[in-house]
């Protein structure tokens, strides 16, 4: 699985970098100064401090909780726990949220959280007191509720903290309706829901069939439209990676090569995901299997091989100027963020290449190897507030309304179908189901939504500043029409 290393993404001017970004796109746009001003700020940082017993003494414990863009409400955004969390990327990450909701069009404003710890060395009575406590520094200042500021995992964080932090708020908010709301990435048994697990590689893998899909595109970088047998290679066989590939293998490609830290292997015929995956769980590593017709010691080696789009899925700054020349894909979908430098990026452009930007391709995963999709987190959110899973109202209808129908053609008919073809007809959508088709319906608008911009402004000059102005336009038009801004 691949490693996170949050040395990696620790900068004391990461927020710099973000508003740098937001800047070079705004020049795209026809916005006053003072509301990209506005765009652009934090609205609200609260950092705190609170004290833990510990043995015999105490310590306390730095933390945060950046509210970027209050131009849809609630907030929303994870909690990190990491050593090195701090203000300036908290802020920086809280201010990516903003702009990932915006352009798959989630009605979230952005924000994140974090608390300065490496949770190995605690044991489970602290982490659990601290995320307590977190938790009631939030509410006593505002900073948490189903529709004030919604939190979720990050890295660090999981399931388990979000029961903490939802039972908390539960507990000082007796009677609240939807208090089950002030959290999302919650274990199922507590208002949770299904396919959270594999929701950023579906998206990854949707947004890559999406961008092969459209002829004209394709045309222009030597490929055939659709993603029937276009070859893949994919970096990372972490949770994004894995479900990225097995995705992608669903929808008809060919995966050639995957790449671990371990090393890399190929093979142009295709490679069995799932059997890679079980040889490594076996053998703790992808090198030996016996299916790969070339290995490769070094995992940047497996990005070179002859392919039509390769997936970054693992960690950031992989694809640089030292080896974007030997890169021989056409699309790279970034399934890890921030993996292909700016420089290598305008290197790929200038050799006709498509890049499917991180902040759309794997759409709010929430950042950095945490992966669970906004938009999926936007339905359990829903979830919670409508107090009714998805489905529970009209499967049963459904099936019955198919089942009628079903019998009526056949009897009309004469021909009966087989217990499959019947069920398959019969059957009423999942929960799980719905959530799917919800996000994939969301992949495809904002992929055309962003390339339509991309292609109707010649001087924008990837579809990553393009995500960029799609977002801002969004957040500019919330806040007008709200009355903040004339």
């Amino acid at each position: 699985m691949a490693t996170y290393n949050p040395a990696a993404d620790h900068s004391t001017n990461f927020f710099g970098d973000v508003c740098n970004n937001f800047d070079h796109a705004a020049q795209f746009t026809h916005h006053d100064a003072g509301l990209l001003d506005q765009i652009k700020s934090c609205n609200s940082v609260y950092r705190f401090r609170f004290p833990i017993r510990r043995g015999n003494g105490f310590e306390v414990i730095d933390a945060w909780r950046v509210e970027h863009s209050q131009h849809q409400s609630p907030t929303k955004g994870g909690i990190r726990y990491s050593e090195m969390v701090n203000e300036d990327e908290v802020m920086a990450l809280a201010a990516l949220m903003t702009y990932k909701c915006a352009i798959v069009n989630v009605p979230f404003g952005g924000a994140k959280g974090g608390i300065k710890i490496n949770p190995k060395n605690y044991t489970l009575q602290e982490l659990e007191n601290i995320t307590r406590r977190y938790t009631v520094e939030l509410a006593k200042k505002n900073f948490i509720g189903p529709s004030i500021d919604v939190p979720a995992p990050d890295y660090g964080s999981g399931e388990r903290e979000m029961s903490w932090i939802a039972d908390t708020y539960a507990t000082m908010n007796p009677g609240q309706l939807d208090a089950m709301g002030c959290v999302t990435g919650k274990p199922i048994a507590l208002q949770g829901i299904a396919g959270r697990k594999e929701a950023t590689g579906r998206g990854v893998a949707l947004a890559v069939r999406e961008c092969v899909s459209v002829g004209e595109d394709m045309q222009k970088i030597g490929l055939q439209p659709g993603i029937s047998g276009k070859k893949v290679i994919v970096q990372g066989l972490g949770n994004v990676g894995y479900h990225s590939a097995k995705f992608l293998a669903e929808f008809g490609a060919l995966i050639v090569g995957l790449c671990e830290f371990e090393g890399a292997i190929y093979n142009a015929d295709g490679l069995d995901i799932d059997a890679v995956f079980q040889h490594r769980k076996s053998t703790g590593s992808i090198l030996g299997y016996p299916g790969a017709k070339q290995e490769f010691k070094h995992s940047l080696e497996g990005l070179e091989q002859p392919c039509d789009i390769l997936v970054p899925a693992a960690l950031e700054n992989q694809i640089t100027v030292a080896n974007i020349k030997n890169i021989k894909a056409k699309i790279i979908a970034e399934g890890a963020n921030g993996p292909t430098s700016p420089e290598a990026e305008a290197i790929f452009y200038q050799n006709g290449g498509i890049i499917i930007p991180d902040m759309y391709c794997n759409a709010g995963d929430t950042f950095y190897h945490i992966h669970h999709i906004q938009v999926h987190i936007f339905f359990e959110w829903l979830k919670n507030l409508s107090h009714v899973a998805f489905g529970r109202m009209n499967r049963r209808f459904e099936e019955n309304m198919n089942l009628n129908m079903v019998n009526m053609v056949e009897g009309i008919t004469g021909v009966a179908l087989t217990p499959m073809q019947r069920s398959t007809i019969i059957k009423g959508a999942s929960e799980l189901e719905l959530v799917n088709s919800g996000l994939e319906d969301t992949m495809i608008r904002s992929y055309h939504e962003i390339r339509e911009t991309f292609k109707h402004n010649e001087k924008i000059d990837t579809l990553r500043t393009s995500a960029f102005v799609c977002a801002i336009n969004k957040v500019a038009v919330s806040y007008q029409n709200l009355g903040v801004w004339p």
